[in-house]
């Protein structure tokens, strides 16, 4: 007599339970990530050989595109959240 074993279950990935977390070294690792790159910019702007509104100039560039790529990431995040509430209509709020 042959045995032949049922199928495995295939379950979508979309389909997984719980909520993503991201682990602590890899937020220390993001958080530290972000330091080092304002830190190498801050110090390439101020010994940049240029007239000091340049450099301002420079100065308030970055900070405009690091405020835009937060609220730009919160808006994604928002997004995508929302499409997967939507999908769970009967989940406890």
């Amino acid at each position: 007599m042959w045995y032949r074993p049922d199928p495995p279950i295939l379950v979508p990935m979309s389909d997984t339970s719980g909520k993503p977390q991201n682990t602590a070294a890899f937020y220390g690792q993001a958080v530290a990530s972000f330091g080092v790159a304002m830190a190498a910019t801050a110090i390439g702007i101020f010994k940049l050989n240029a007239d000091a509104w340049v450099r301002a100039f420079l100065g308030i560039a970055v900070l405009y595109l690091v405020t835009s790529a937060f609220t730009l990431a919160k808006v994604i995040r928002d997004r995508q959240e929302a499409a997967e509430r939507s999908y769970h209509p009967f989940e406890k709020l």
